[in-house]
């Protein structure tokens, strides 16, 4: 997911895309410590999904466009 496409989201599917992505990375954590992750990148993926779409809330919290 890039910054583009959730900037273009309103404010509460941010949150519920958060929650989301929250979820599958605790799940797929899980599966990690137990030794049946199949794919190891996708905990990087998803955890740069959720700092994204920390990012683009804390910009618009702080009353930034976050655009250039």
């Amino acid at each position: 997911m890039q910054a583009k496409e959730i900037r273009e989201l309103t404010g509460e599917e941010i949150r519920q895309k958060e929650r989301d992505l929250a979820e599958e990375l605790f799940r797929l954590r899980l599966r990690k410590s137990m030794g049946q992750l199949d794919n190891p990148m996708r905990v990087r993926s998803l955890r740069r999904d959720v700092a994204r779409l920390k990012t683009v809330q804390s910009q618009r919290a702080q009353g930034k466009t976050g655009e250039g």
